[in-house]
């Protein structure tokens, strides 16, 4: 099951955000290995998406980052997105789902 969590995003900066993905005990899990995929979209039908950078570590983080030319040309306002890691064997798991919410921004 992923981990649900929203995201606030400034239109026009740069953004970074890492969380952490621990087991059932609260260890962090080794995803180094794993490759990531994650997208944003405004509804969950749309066929237009922006793509998330992703990089994972052994200590469980998984950061999703997006340059500020790629949040100046979101318009501002609610999306959703998820975070699906793929591991050395080509399994597929969802990890991290949620809204991201674009502020918009003044400065031009």
């Amino acid at each position: 099951m992923a981990t649900k969590a929203n995201l606030t995003i400034d239109q026009g900066s740069d953004y970074t955000t890492t969380i952490t993905l621990t087991d059932g005990a609260g260890t962090p899990i080794n995803i180094s290995t794993y490759t990531g995929n994650g997208q944003i979209r405004k509804y969950y039908t749309s066929t237009t998406a922006v793509d998330f950078d992703i990089t994972t570590a052994d200590n469980g983080n998984i950061t999703l980052s997006l340059d500020s030319n790629t949040t100046n040309n979101m318009i501002a306002g609610r999306y959703v997105y998820d975070v699906e890691l793929t591991d050395i064997s080509g399994n597929i798991s969802r990890v991290l789902e949620g809204i991201v919410t674009i502020k918009p921004g003044v400065t031009r």
